[in-house]
């Protein structure tokens, strides 16, 4: 194999590596936006969170390997056109239908996915939708690359680019619908801080808990609870946490942060049905929040008196 040749091999190698990337993750992709968009009341917010990262993930990755796909099938296709090289065509062929092969499996995997999750009781609606799109993303994929390996597309040049065209088109609509439906960076960002101030007050109610059992008492102060260590300041500027012991006899106590979204705003991004995700937690293990200030009344527990 010549330089010249073996220059080509990489180039369609990659196109290929970069094609298999984008349709995987599109397809994680489009089965988070499907799962969104079409929710199940047997969702929980760990399911909802999960869907909402595969979108972010898969946008992330089509976003990057499709148009790379693009750039190194063009610039393949206009070597090929150019070359004459018969051992590079034998080549690029055979690695076209190996590549069908891992494809076609894996594409496979996702189908078997799709159809354990309809078993497993999926909304119908779902498993229909997530098996039109393998069978889409995979009817296409397939049909461009065994045209190819015929050589249909070297002698059409302005049909392939009508296809990938519209390929973009539909990948880009599936985008941008998908965007719609998980909440922007800077509302992420300040989820995470809320999650952020609750795991604080975690840490603070089980430190305060272990304190009482300890000396029979509740600590005067978030100081006289930390001791030689920094009490922990709340992020981004909110303003502090507080501590109130709010009965002695009880005993009980308040711990009170700042937020910026309801707790239950994770699920109202992602469906329109109000009280679906309403906390079947209560007590001193109820994390459930509004946004702006919030207090958490606290009472310890039997086990921690003994």
């Amino acid at each position: 194999m010549n330089n010249h040749t073996a220059k080509h091999f990489v180039l369609q190698l990659g196109s290929l590596i970069a094609l298999y990337l984008s349709l995987a993750f599109f397809l994680v992709l489009t089965f988070g936006f499907i799962n969104l968009r079409f929710p199940d009341a047997t969702d929980g917010p760990w399911q909802l969170e999960s869907a909402a990262s595969s979108i972010r993930i898969g946008f992330a990755m089509v976003v990057v390997f499709f148009p790379t796909y693009l750039v190194l099938t063009r610039m393949v296709n206009k070597n090929r056109r150019a070359s004459n090289d018969t051992s590079y065509l034998g080549l690029t062929k055979w690695l076209i239908y190996l590549s069908l092969l891992v494809a076609g499996l894996t594409l496979l995997g996702d189908m078997v996915a799709v159809i354990m999750g309809f078993l497993e009781g999926e909304l119908t609606m779902r498993f229909l939708l997530k098996a039109l799109a393998v069978a889409v993303v995979t009817g296409a994929a397939f049909f461009y690359y065994i045209k190819d390996a015929q050589g249909f597309w070297l002698t059409r040049e302005k049909l392939s680019y009508v296809y990938a065209g519209v390929a973009a088109t539909l990948i880009t609509a599936v985008l941008v619908s998908a965007l719609a439906y998980i909440p922007n960076p800077a509302k992420v960002r300040e989820m995470k801080i809320d999650n952020q101030s609750v795991g604080a007050l975690q840490d603070m109610q089980w430190r305060i808990e272990d304190y009482y059992r300890a000396n029979e008492a509740l600590p005067a102060d978030l100081q006289e609870l930390f001791g030689e260590f920094d009490v922990p300041t709340a992020p981004e500027g909110r303003p502090d946490y507080t501590y109130t012991v709010t009965s002695e006899e009880e005993p009980a106590f308040q711990l009170c942060a700042t937020f910026a979204y309801d707790q239950n705003d994770v699920s109202s991004n992602y469906r329109p049905m109000d009280g679906m995700m309403q906390s079947s937690i209560r007590g001193n293990y109820n994390w459930d929040y509004k946004a702006g200030e919030w207090c958490f009344d606290r009472t310890i527990d039997k086990e921690y008196r003994q």
